[in-house]
């Protein structure tokens, strides 16, 4: 019977050229990890390393530069985690815990003579475990029981609904007019109207007092 995720498609998701493999010394659970204890030197093995993903499982592959066989690989199902860990005193160089076909696993450094290439494959795991973390949530979002109420718009047996067209217009013609208006008086012909009285015109007309005037004498 197949095993899940046995038949999902296997995506690349970086190819570097050359990486160099180094055994490193017992590892110690007080201590950081530093490339400086390796022998940088003079590594191992050089080949070729294929970054891949099938489903949400990535796959961390050495492989011979020329016939491409494998040499060793190593499943990384979280990032950062055991599987790929860097180390304290350089960006080119991590550990690897490599697994072979029964399980068993080792722990072995990588490192990248570009810290291009280094930073290439660090991001190409990062980039995969976000999609990952992605997908995991909308998968917990469509599980989730919706719990919001429903609207029934729906008409209940025997429910009718009434509809009161041309009540609005009726109201407007049959509402009276206001009495209570201030007329306005129609503009007189020509369409001008008269000045005010001025008062030069009253200061003119003012008689002069009785008795005459006493000038002469």
């Amino acid at each position: 019977m197949a095993t899940e995720g046995q038949f999902e498609y296997e995506s690349v998701l970086c190819v570097k050229p050359e990486v160099n493999v180094y055994r490193i010394p017992p590892r110690a659970s007080n201590r950081a990890i530093r490339a400086a204890d390796w022998k940088l030197d003079a590594p191992d093995w050089t080949g070729r390393m294929r970054v891949t993903a099938r489903g949400k499982v990535a796959y961390v592959k050495l492989e011979d530069k020329i016939s491409g066989e494998l040499f060793a690989q190593a499943p990384v199902e979280e990032y950062p985690g055991i599987a790929v860990e860097t180390v304290s005193d350089s960006s080119r160089y991590f550990v690897l815990r490599i697994q072979d076909d029964n399980g068993r696993s080792a722990f072995i450094g990588i490192g990248f003579g570009d810290r291009g290439d280094a930073f290439d494959f660090n991001v190409a795991l990062q980039d995969h475990f976000k999609w990952v973390k992605q997908e995991n949530e909308l998968s917990k979002q469509a599980q989730a029981p919706d719990t919001t109420p429903k609207l029934d718009l729906g008409f209940k047996e025997g429910q009718t609904i009434t509809l009161n067209i041309g009540q609005s217009k009726k109201k407007e013609r049959s509402r009276p007019q206001s009495s209570g208006g201030i007329g306005l008086l129609p503009p007189p012909p020509g369409g001008k109207l008269a000045p005010p009285p001025s008062s030069r015109s009253t200061n003119h007309n003012t008689q002069p007092p009785a008795g005459g005037s006493d000038t002469g004498r």
